[in-house]
């Protein structure tokens, strides 16, 4: 219970948006409106307008290592199901938090992200540290077509994270039954996907009746975002989850949360109706089910 409360307060700090803030940089790419905003030492990118409260990436000018949002924290929390990864696809960059932290923690692992607009992909490396490497590659691309690739070129994943997120939508396309069955033939044996989805519109037992139709039982992360935790075999049980934890408190700690602060939020529990219909390539209104 005291982890639940110390997350929550964490959340409500992170989504406080300033009084003011500079504008670093302003961009029209193809596809949006990227802002750079910065106050009180919190660098921020928003799309469509310079608001703090729609904020995608924001970091700590000062300790860039900290993870400000709850939710790139449960994503990193996937490691607590597959704790040695060696291959990892990110579909999403944003300010690219997910794939650099993932460098320091792994400096030998092989990562794939996949960004569509480029113009994101530039001002992640101008502003919030972002470096690719021989290891570390970015194809700005549709996440869809590049996963489609992945399978003909028979390559696996043992960590997918969807991230293809903006403060009102997730891309229809990626949200279907066949995209995540595609998604799941690119993972290995006892890898996982890690998801970034709504909490609390009413698109969200639409998602928890896709994912379970494609992965059976999945850990369900919710602290303002909702993450997904889903296997392609038998989840992880719980009891691994705690010994993997272990491994990972030192590193958790440096960027702001502690494993246990995970475990609390984790549940397998089933929360929307058992006759939910699954979203699929022939039905997926995502912009009228995530209207707020």
């Amino acid at each position: 219970m005291r982890s639940r409360l110390i997350g929550l307060l964490l959340a409500l700090c992170a989504v406080a948006a300033p009084a003011s803030a500079a504008q670093l940089h302003t961009e029209r790419s193809l596809y949006r409106n990227l802002f750079v905003v910065e106050d009180n030492g919190l660098r921020c990118l928003t799309f469509r307008r310079a608001v703090a409260t729609e904020r995608q990436t924001c970091m700590r000018t000062a300790q860039p290592d900290y993870l400000v949002f709850p939710y790139t924290r449960m994503m990193l929390g996937s490691l607590l199901v597959k704790p040695d990864p060696k291959r990892v696809l990110i579909i999403g960059l944003g300010g690219g938090t997910l794939p650099m932290t993932l460098r320091q923690l792994f400096p030998d692992l092989e990562i794939d992200v996949v960004e569509l607009d480029p113009a994101v992909t530039r001002v992640a490396e101008k502003f919030f540290g972002f470096k690719r490497d021989e290891r570390l590659r970015v194809s700005e691309e549709d996440g869809r077509v590049f996963v489609k690739k992945a399978i003909r070129a028979g390559t696996k994943y043992d960590i997918v994270m969807l991230d293809a997120f903006e403060d009102e939508y997730i891309p229809e396309h990626l949200s279907t039954k066949e995209f995540l069955l595609e998604v799941k033939s690119t993972l290995t044996p006892d890898g996982v996907v890690a998801a970034n989805t709504f909490s609390s519109n009413r698109l969200y037992p639409y998602e928890s009746a896709t994912y379970a139709a494609v992965f059976g039982t999945f850990y369900n992360l919710k602290l303002g975002n909702r993450i997904i935790w889903a296997q392609p075999n038998k989840l992880a049980e719980r009891s691994a989850l705690e010994t993997n934890a272990k491994t990972f408190d030192a590193a958790f700690d440096k960027r702001g949360f502690d494993p246990d602060w995970l475990l609390d939020l984790a549940s397998t529990d089933r929360d929307w109706d058992k006759d939910t219909r699954i979203l699929t390539d022939q039905f997926s209104p995502s912009n009228i089910l995530n209207a707020r």
